[in-house]
């Protein structure tokens, strides 16, 4: 395997559609690449984690080497349910070593679609050319 000699953080931007108004309380799940989860969080009146989460993450120096198949980040997946919201799945999620990943989420009120009460929202991130 890949020593994760370093240290990223994610934290997320939960609020409402358009408005972006700041949403308490979505609950997010953030997951490895297998699914193993790694951290459960609420988040504050602001709708952020209190602190971000960290993540470990290769050494920078990992991803420099040209066709080793080896990224200098670390790929997460985000699920965010709230209550009455659309829920939201983020797969694939990068991570860089020493940076903060800032993941918004735009949770959709479900008044908004009716007839979608277990409807999910899937975002896919692609992958970077390093």
């Amino acid at each position: 395997g890949i020593y994760l000699a370093s240290t990223g953080y994610i934290q997320v931007r939960a609020f409402v559609s358009d408005a972006q108004i700041p949403l308490k309380d979505v609950a997010v799940n953030i997951t490895d690449a297998s699914r193993n989860s790694i951290a459960m969080r609420l988040t504050n009146r602001d709708g952020q984690f209190d602190v971000p989460i960290p993540i470990p993450t290769p050494d920078l120096s990992a991803g420099q080497q040209p066709n080793t198949g080896i990224f200098p980040y670390t790929v997460v997946n985000l699920s965010a349910r709230l209550e009455n919201y659309e829920e939201i799945d983020v797969d694939n999620v990068q991570v860089f070593p020493d940076t903060q990943t800032i993941q918004e989420l735009e949770m959709i009120p479900l008044s908004e679609f009716p007839d979608a009460w277990n409807k999910v929202e899937i975002f896919d991130t692609s992958k970077q050319n390093l």
